[in-house]
């Protein structure tokens, strides 16, 4: 959720870079800062905080910025590597004080880039990933290239989804800007009158300011002056872009470059799970921290089972953490409806917890489920996205998704943020409970890598608009996956069915010959879930048996699985991940088919008939 501004133009940069932070707020942050660039060079300040702690800061330190400030850059920060903290907040700046960097996304091999900037001789100031960015730039500067050169150096260095904004004193007057897979946009805004421009992560941060927005597509870098664009490729390629004029009204605004809120929303995942595992995770000790938890090694340990409460799209993630929990924290865990779940006299009691999701915080039947378990005298959690709700109040502890605001009623974001939730409760339980502590360290290494993984699942792909085109008329579909991916069929159903209204139906795979065969002929397409995982092979059965009765086969399946390449009629591929995390893959492309048959059928995918986003009554 961090924010970024960027500003070059003939007014004072500061106020304005401070605004546009402001309106940004609502994302979450524990830190901010702002480099601008005088004729003495980068003057940077920074804060932890809300942002009247920088302003203050500012007025106390820079005194009132002079006209010569046009050029500057500003970032809202959540904590990934290192703790909230002045030296760990955004921006960072190089040992010289040439170049200034703020950066949103994870740079999953820092530690690789940091050991040999270091072996150079580069002195850190801060335990950031983000601060091998900004000794890159300045190592290619040094070296003789210009602005441009030494950024598609340094960022063609890195992995991993990336937001990039950079200056450097050298070129006063230049903004560098880059997006990197799909962790964080970046939005460029063409001022009204003097050349002024603007750099964004969010366009409201700017829409003040300008209408004119163009949109980086990943893996492309911009250098922003006065009046003037320029598009590249990382690969060096001109890009062309058209102009596109938001509306000034906030619903258009926060669609920006997006046809609807669902599409939007999908493609925010990378960005979202980012945000969720931000200040969570230390990525070289493998420890989780959920402090807003609040629980004793003493409370984990006397924990007999776990009760997950949540209804429809939650219903789906807390199967999935089913797995996650038991796997890793060798905790039993029930999964109920909470619709269902007071009504049935659970044997819930003072050695068991109850965990609550939802997005809302507001879902009537998971609230009452959630009642039901406190009365009986369990501890009570709950993971949700809006903050402030009645869910995360009433809580003992709560995990909170940082999705971000989901506006389209076929929840997307909110389901994956909460499978990454709960892979997080998982390890920290694990560790808490001494039951595989060993294993953390991997555990966090995984997550890492999850934003990037999510961002390739997200890369164009013509397939979902064929797939539309073949089979928008079908009135059935069947989805079908085993394991941990079980839940996705759910859920890749249900999706199906919230916003195409086509009846689907998600089945363990393992089922299928006990009922679910017989619907099977060519006239029913079968969505299988068959990445390479321990039941491939069973799943490989399901799918010949499928053939087998002339229905057609749309495989999710792992990238370069040739076998399944030459069994299925269709193919959506995900790339190679650990087991447990590939539901957060898998569940992506279920999403964007959904949303296109969807579209195909002309059908109103952000407020489908007779849903609501949030059912706040029994």
């Amino acid at each position: 959720m961090c924010g970024i501004i960027g500003y070059v133009g003939p007014r004072e940069a500061a106020p304005i870079i401070l605004g546009g932070l402001r309106r940004l707020e609502y994302r979450g942050y524990d830190s901010a800062g702002i480099a601008v660039l005088r004729d003495d060079g980068i003057h940077i300040q920074r804060a932890v905080g809300k942002l009247s702690n920088l302003e203050a800061r500012i007025e106390s330190a820079m005194g009132n910025p002079a006209s010569a400030v046009q050029t500057g850059i500003g970032h809202t920060r959540w904590a990934t590597h290192g703790a909230p903290s002045e030296r760990n907040a955004h921006p960072h700046v190089s040992a010289d004080g040439s170049v200034a960097v703020v950066h949103n996304g994870i740079v999953e091999n820092f530690a690789e880039l940091r050991r040999e900037l270091q072996a150079e001789g580069a002195a850190f100031r801060s335990d950031t990933d983000t601060e091998v960015i900004v000794h890159l730039v300045a190592r290619y500067l040094r070296a003789g290239r210009t602005l441009e050169q030494a950024a598609h150096a340094a960022i063609g260095q890195l992995r991993g989804s990336q937001a990039i904004v950079l200056m450097s004193a050298r070129e006063p007057g230049a903004l560098i800007a880059a997006r990197i897979g799909n962790a964080g946009g970046v939005s460029v805004g063409l001022g009204d009158a003097d050349g002024e421009m603007f750099v964004a992560s969010d366009i409201p941060g700017i829409l003040e300011h300008t209408r004119r927005i163009l949109f980086l597509d990943s893996h492309e870098v911009a250098v922003v002056r006065p009046g003037q664009v320029e598009i590249r490729r990382l690969n060096g390629d001109a890009v062309t872009r058209t102009v596109q004029v938001i509306a000034w009204d906030p619903v258009s605004a926060e669609k920006g470059e997006y046809r609807h809120f669902m599409q939007k929303e999908i493609h925010e995942q990378a960005r979202a799970i980012t945000d969720t595992l931000r200040g969570r995770v230390d990525f070289q000790t493998g420890e989780v921290m959920l402090e807003s938890l609040t629980v004793s090694p003493e409370t984990a340990r006397r924990l007999e089972r776990l009760y997950t409460v949540a209804c429809g799209t939650s219903a789906h993630s807390g199967l999935i953490g089913k797995f996650l929990i038991e796997s890793v924290a060798r905790l039993s865990v029930e999964v109920d409806y909470g619709s269902e779940f007071r009504y049935r006299d659970p044997l819930i009691g003072p050695r068991c917890a109850a965990l609550g999701i939802t997005q809302s915080g507001e879902t009537a039947d998971t609230l009452a489920a959630m009642q039901e378990a406190r009365r009986k005298g369990a501890t009570v959690w709950s993971i949700v996205n809006a903050i402030g709700s009645q869910a995360q109040r009433t809580s003992d502890g709560h995990i909170l998704m940082r999705a971000g605001p989901e506006i389209g009623v076929a929840s997307t974001k909110a389901f994956t943020t909460s499978v990454v939730d709960q892979y997080l409760l998982a390890c920290y339980l694990g560790r808490l409970r001494a039951g595989d502590s060993a294993r953390q360290p991997a555990n966090a290494k995984d997550l890492a890598f999850l934003p990037n993984l999510v961002s390739q699942v997200l890369e164009p792909n013509p397939l979902y608009d064929e797939l539309a085109n073949r089979f928008h008329h079908r009135e059935h579909f069947l989805y079908l996956g085993r394991g941990i991916n079980y839940p996705v069929a759910l859920e890749g159903a249900l999706k199906l069915k919230e916003i195409s209204y086509i009846h689907a139906e998600g089945y363990p795979a393992g089922e299928m010959k006990h009922g679910p065969i017989a619907l099977i002929d060519e006239q029913m397409p079968v969505v299988c879930i068959a990445v390479q995982d321990a039941v491939y092979d069973k799943m490989i059965s399901q799918i010949e048996q499928v053939k087998a009765r002339a229905g057609v086969v749309i495989a999710v399946a792992t990238e370069g699985d040739t076998a399944i390449a030459d069994k299925a009629d269709y193919v959506l591929w995900v790339p190679d991940a650990p087991a447990l995390l590939t539901p957060v893959l898998t569940a992506i492309p279920l999403q964007r088919l959904a949303y296109h048959l969807a579209i195909r059928r002309g059908c109103d995918v952000d407020q489908p008939r007779n849903l609501a986003k949030s059912v706040t009554v029994e």
